[in-house]
Formats: C-alpha cells, sequence, structure tokens
C-alpha cells in the first residue's frame, strides 16, 4: 500500500480527516515485554529520556515521533519530580526546534494519551509528537482568536508556580479540563528560557500530583502543547500553553458526548468549572 498521504476535507463543513488505513496493523498490545524499558525494541540502550520515530506513523516522512519520558515503567509524570519533567521540557523544545526547522512542517503538535481509556495501549510513561505539513484547524482559530490566558481566574485558579499558572477553562466541553500557560506570553517551547521551563516542570508536576489525587486512582487524560506555528509566518500573538482533558466526571465513570452534542455542536457539562478547581486545589499535597 502507498505511503502517501491521504488527506480528505468535508466538503460540506470542511473537516480535515487523514486516512490512515495503514495503522490498522500495528498491534494493539505489545506481544512481549515493554518496547519501552531500558533493552526493549525501542529503547536498547540505558536512558533518561528519548525519543525515536513512530513504526507506524499517522503521516509520511518521519513527522511522528514517540517520546519517553522515563525508564520506569511504573512511572507517573508525578513522580517525575521536577528535575525528570525538565528532562522532558527540553526535550519537547529540541523536537519543536528540529522538526520546525524542516520545509515541510508547519506545526509541531507534543502531545499524550494516558490510560486505557483513552486507547493507550502501552501503559509505559510516554508521548508523541505530529509534525504537520500545515496548521491544524483548531489551532488556526485560537492563533487567529488569539488566545491568551485569563489572568484573573478567580475561583478557577488550580495552583501557581512562579510566572505559570493552572486554571479550569470557562466553557470547557470536557467535565475536567485544565489550562497552563505563564503570565507573560512566549510564543513556544524553544523560547522558554531556564527559569521558565523550571516553574513548568513544577506545575506539571504539582498539576498531575492532584489529578491522581482527584479521585484516589490515576486518571485518564489527554495533555496537548500549542505553541506558534513554524511555517514562516509572524504570529505575533502566540502564547504557548498546555491543555490536559479527561472524560471522567467522576470516579471511573466517563462522561460521553451525546448524539445532540455531536449534531449540534453544542455541549452540556455536567461539572462545574469553579466545582472542579475547588476539588483541585483541595487535592494538592499542601491543600
Amino acid at each position: 500500500m502507498s505511503e502517501s498521504p491521504d488527506i480528505r476535507s468535508d466538503p460540506h463543513l470542511g473537516t480535515v480527516v487523514h486516512v490512515v488505513g495503514t495503522r490498522q496493523s500495528r498491534p494493539n498490545l505489545p506481544s512481549t515485554g515493554c518496547p519501552f524499558c531500558p533493552g526493549g525494541i525501542e529503547a536498547p540502550e540505558p536512558y533518561d529520556v528519548r525519543w525515536f520515530p513512530n513504526r507506524w506513523p499517522a503521516m509520511p516522512g518521519d513527522r511522528c515521533e514517540v517520546v519517553l519520558y522515563t525508564p520506569l515503567h511504573d512511572a507517573t509524570f508525578a513522580s517525575l519530580g521536577v528535575p525528570g519533567a525538565r528532562r522532558v521540557i527540553d526535550l519537547w523544545a529540541d523536537r519543536t526546534a528540529a522538526l520546525g526547522a524542516r520545509p515541510d512542517v508547519a506545526f509541531v503538535l507534543a502531545f499524550e494519551n494516558r490510560g486505557a481509556e483513552i486507547g493507550a495501549t502501552i501503559s509505559h510513561p510516554h508521548g508523541q509528537i505530529y509534525a504537520y505539513d500545515h496548521v491544524p484547524d483548531r489551532q488556526r482559530r485560537l492563533l487567529e482568536a488569539p488566545w491568551a490566558p485569563d489572568l484573573h481566574p478567580g475561583e478557577r485558579l488550580v495552583a501557581q508556580h512562579g510566572d505559570w499558572q493552572a486554571t479550569v477553562p470557562y466553557a470547557s466541553t470536557y467535565p475536567i479540563a485544565l489550562e497552563l500557560a505563564p503570565t507573560t506570553r512566549v510564543p513556544d517551547l524553544p523560547s522558554l528560557d531556564d527559569e521558565g521551563r523550571d516553574q513548568l516542570a513544577a506545575l506539571l508536576v504539582d498539576v498531575f500530583d492532584r489529578l491522581d489525587r482527584l479521585f484516589d486512582r490515576p486518571l485518564p487524560y489527554m495533555m496537548w502543547i500549542d505553541q506558534r506555528p513554524t511555517d514562516g509566518g509572524e504570529w505575533p500573538n502566540t502564547w504557548l500553553h498546555f491543555e490536559i482533558v479527561s472524560p471522567w466526571r467522576s470516579a471511573g465513570v466517563p462522561r460521553f458526548i451525546a448524539a445532540a452534542e455531536v449534531a449540534g455542536g453544542e455541549f452540556f457539562n455536567p461539572v462545574s468549572p469553579e466545582a472542579l478547581a475547588h476539588d483541585l486545589r483541595r487535592s494538592g499535597r499542601s491543600g
């Protein structure tokens, strides 16, 4: 089967769909052992953090990568501590710069799917990077808005470390959602200085610890990073930020997107943003 991309657009709504039939052949679970542990097929040598090209890419041209956060199979992002989280941030920044320098890459999206409920097939702590040859629609809309953090979130503030803060969005489609951003504009990860990276590491460790304490069990989540495109445009208003969302509305109980929401594009969230922020503040180690 050809590896050429099959990118289609809905003729009425303009929704972009990547048809990736070749990914049907990827294994759902490793056949033997963990491929991400040291000595595994994807990590034959010892490492602290590591990246490699995805064997089953959703895009051609080595534009899909896997990022390993730690050699410890049972670790969580929170258990990495600030030094471990900083190593991951540095790797994200390095790969953003390297991929973004390619002429065929217009946007670098680092993301993580955690938990079987989200579809993650390997529990070893890891994320992925997709390097798009265009700016995805949602990111373009955020850039054109332009998106900026709420500097006065009031009851929706969860935590703050230095210049970085975590807040619950005013109107989220997910029952659990957080936005992490610096209060002073930074366009992308490569532009974030040492102090900012340390503050971000501290906030990520804090937030993921709170999320796992929220229901006293590991929380399934999706996390992604919104940052400046690499298409050569100016994008002067880009504001680096992280989004973290989970489908759980209570312990082990997912909130399913229903027919009216899919049909109408309007959503019904059973969890109050202010109540979620309150619960997350209480779930902190010092809360």
